[in-house]
């Protein structure tokens, strides 16, 4: 579980008349995209496109997350007068970094103005499109934009939204409310693209659009979002394609508020519920229509079954629906079976949880700080094979236990054993193998005639690529919109980290019987279900984790479970002790469609089935009276877990975002307590005597995350030359080779097909990350020459010779 994990994301919209513009590259000016009012829902087609500028001209290199998120926030055109003056028209041209660039005319042919098509296919480069829009009258129009990737949109000169995330266009997310001028409007969009498909879809909303809208909004809960869709013509008594209103979308989902918002303008108080399967089909009939990839759902409660069934295809290019006798990949849901299986083995006497790792390896590395239960519990320190950078190009061959073993062996560790917490899908892998050793059985074996055969799951098991399985659901994933197969994994790779596959009605079968005490001891469940704490963080039980189950809670009632992903699947089950309660959602596409989880999908169908007896929740509304001069003593640099959560701000809103993650809107409900939409996630600042934060307390699930303020390493004033020295390539090892380069007067750090990221200078010698906590000396020789890195990270330093 990830706090932060989810970028909260508004849209922007506007319509499409008008004379349409020449094709690309016409060498005579025509008529460009002016638009004589605005048509409500009608996607805008008719652009001028200023572009591409490559975020970082002349590199050879991808630039890290820091540059391109620099280039968005720049005025990438001051030389030409700068973005928020544009004034295109057709042929003019601006120079622009010494290159002169021309306004063109572009037509598109569907509602998405792909720039791919327009500007060329093109990684790491920005584009301005721009519009006049000619209102009669002064109007207040509620745009919607979706774009792939960032949005950054000015209206006469004015920024009025910007959105620094990655994500495709598939679905438009960000609305953003302006007022027209009577008379001429520039209407101007900044598109960022980082890889991948890249363009963007605009229009205005209209009723109708406003409507379709509400339920979203109201689901999650972001009051300003209602208001705003309300004003904008929304139907209070808008319905989905289930028939659940937004009113009864409100109730279910626990927002008091919004439901009375929607009552007092106008919405119907009355309506029941259409009832689950209608509701669920209200949430995925539209998110798996024609040529989709599909989920399996099934709900359950006191041991009855109220819905199984299967939306969209198991196999897109035969057509073969999903159902609920689909076999899925389930991933990581495949830890809670290798944890019961250790569980298992223990009852029998056969080993310890408390056993050391050298008793099963007796050379590994710091195997003696390792127990069986760190591994369990995701605390060994033991580095996730997964990560390696060139995981991605081995896992499509079969491989034996043995040799993936020895392929993390030599790793370093991330922390020392029982110091904090990291998902290690190497220590699931260690456990599996643990298994076949104690019990003289392959794993898969064991896991059968121990579970599966007693408990009548026969659609379960260890995949194998060689093996045809019938009703086996083809993994896919959506890229800028556009489904395709994914890439494959052979399960060797994974092992008891996730080698499973299984159906919605076998996981059902395995709750029932997990719980009803039928598979381990009631003491084994206790231990399983009580979330592990560190050393950093003692007793806090801050992960929610257990033993390969994860513990959380939904409004009030609290939830085991555990989630799946590799490329072309995403899973989730769950179940919820009191009132007895299993929710399964297996799906074979990663990256998913647009808008669609499957913990997500999970806890709506459990609102569907509980909303009644369940707690209810505020929507959240920023708090006006929190003056935005009051955030300067938040923002800085907090530590956790080895990562760094960086608070920042721009103009009145604060941001978060954990590395690799997407930057979240922190929303303020007091100085010190501000909250995340739609995560149900809550980040408490403290505050010293001057104001300054000094650590932060960030809840969700019934967890809580803590971390502390990490004082910024003011980057020292040195020679640029001195750099030069340091340029060139260091062994770590097995982790690989990091390279150091220079670009200017800064200096860069790339460990073997990770990000490159700027290292700042602490002193001549000494340079430190600040996406995370680490630091890196550079050692000389009595001739100057550098002969070495020391990195140090996790309480474990790296000696890595120059090479």
């Amino acid at each position: 579980m990830h706090l932060l994990a989810c970028m909260l994301v508004a849209a922007v919209t506007l319509a499409a008349l008008g004379a349409p513009g020449p094709a690309l590259g016409a060498e005579t000016p025509q008529p460009g995209p002016i638009y004589p009012g605005l048509a409500p829902d009608t996607p805008m087609r008719s652009w001028w496109l200023l572009g591409p500028f490559s975020v970082k001209p002349g590199a050879t290199e991808a630039p890290d997350s820091d540059a391109q998120k620099r280039a968005f926030t720049s005025d990438l055109l001051s030389s030409a007068g700068g973005e928020a003056d544009l004034a295109p028209a057709p042929g003019r041209r601006l120079k622009v970094g010494g290159e002169e660039r021309t306004w063109r005319a572009f037509q598109s042919k569907s509602d998405e103005v792909n720039l791919a098509e327009a500007l060329g296919a093109q990684d790491y480069a920005a584009a301005y499109a721009a519009a006049v829009i000619d209102a009669p009258a002064e109007t207040r129009v509620l745009l919607s934009i979706g774009s792939d990737d960032a949005l950054k949109v000015w209206l006469n000169g004015k920024p009025v939204h910007e959105n620094w995330v990655s994500r495709s266009w598939a679905q438009e997310s960000d609305l953003v409310p302006v007022t027209l001028a009577k008379g001429t409007n520039h209407l101007v969009l900044k598109v960022q693209n980082v890889t991948g498909g890249w363009g963007f879809i605009c229009r205005a909303l209209g009723p109708k659009g406003a409507s379709d809208r509400l339920l979203e909004a109201v689901r999650g809960g972001d009051p300003d979002a209602v208001g705003e869709l309300l004003t904008g013509g929304a139907d209070p008594n808008s319905k989905d394609e289930g028939g659940v209103s937004a009113y009864l979308a409100a109730r279910m989902a626990g927002y008091e508020d919004l439901a009375k918002l929607l009552a007092d303008r106008g919405a119907d108080t009355k309506a029941e519920p259409p009832g689950l399967e209608a509701s669920v089909d209200g949430l995925l009939g539209s998110r798996f229509k024609g040529q989709s990839s599909g989920a399996a759902v099934l709900l359950a409660r006191d041991g009855k079954v109220l819905l199984r069934k299967g939306y969209g295809l198991a196999n897109v290019e035969l057509g073969v629906p999903v159902t609920p006798e689909t076999k899925f990949r389930i991933g990581s849901i495949t830890k809670q079976f290798t944890a019961a299986a250790i569980l298992k083995l223990q009852e029998e006497g056969k080993l310890s949880v408390a056993d050391k790792l050298t008793k099963y390896f007796p050379d590994w590395p710091r195997g003696d700080e390792v127990t069986l239960q760190h591994l369990l519990t995701h605390t060994s320190g033991i580095h996730s094979f997964t990560s390696h950078s060139d995981f991605m190009k081995v896992v499509g061959g079969p491989v034996e236990p043995d040799d993936v073993i020895a392929y993390f062996r030599n790793d370093p560790y991330d922390f020392g054993p029982g110091e904090r917490w990291s998902y290690s899908n190497s220590g699931y892998f260690l456990l599996g193998r643990i298994v076949e050793k104690v019990s003289g059985k392959p794993y898969g074996e064991y896991l059968t005639t121990t579970f599966f055969q007693p408990l009548g799951m026969k659609d379960t098991g260890v995949h194998a690529y060689s093996a045809i399985l019938p009703h086996e659901a083809t993994g896919y994933a959506y890229e800028g919109g556009t489904l395709k197969k994914a890439q494959n994994w052979d399960m060797s790779w994974a092992g008891g980290a996730g080698a499973l596959y299984s159906t919605v009605d076998d996981l059902y079968k395995w709750n029932e019987a997990l719980f009803a005490g039928k598979v381990l001891s009631q003491e084994s469940l206790k231990a399983a279900f009580t979330p592990v704490s560190t050393k950093q963080s003692p007793g806090s039980e801050e992960n929610g984790y257990g033993f390969g189950w994860m513990v959380s809670k939904l409004r009030g009632k609290q939830v085991i479970g555990h989630g799946g992903g590799l490329n072309g699947f995403v899973t989730y089950a769950a179940r919820l002790p009191e009132p007895k309660v299993t929710v399964v959602v297996l799906s074979n596409a990663a990256p998913a469609p647009s808008g669609f989880s499957p913990d997500d999908t999970a806890n709506r169908m459990l609102e569907a089935c509980l909303w009644k007896g369940l707690a209810p929740r505020t929507a959240v509304s920023a708090n006006k009276q929190v003056d935005p001069k009051t955030y300067a003593g938040l923002v800085g640099r907090y530590e956790v877990h080895g990562l760094i959560c960086a608070v920042t701000q721009e103009g009145n809103h604060l941001y978060g975002e954990l590395p690799g993650q997407p930057r979240v809107e922190l929303v303020p409900l007091s100085e010190t307590e501000f909250a995340v939409r739609g995560l149900e996630a809550h980040i408490l600042f403290k505050r010293d005597a001057k104001g300054k934060a000094t650590e932060i307390s960030m809840r969700q699930g019934g967890n809580t995350l803590t971390a502390r303020r990490v004082e910024e390493l003011p980057d020292a004033k040195i020679d640029p030359a001195v750099l030069d020295a340091y340029v060139g390539r260091y062994n770590y090892g097995p982790p690989g080779v990091m390279t150091i380069t220079r670009e200017g007067d800064h200096l860069f750090a790339q460990l073997a097909g990770q990000p490159k990221l700027e290292i700042h200078p602490v002193s001549e010698t000494e340079f430190a990350w600040r996406e995370v906590v680490a630091q890196i000396t550079f050692v000389k020789d009595p001739s100057g020459k550098v002969t070495k890195a020391i990195h140090q990270q996790g309480g474990q330093t790296i000696e890595a010779p120059r090479m």
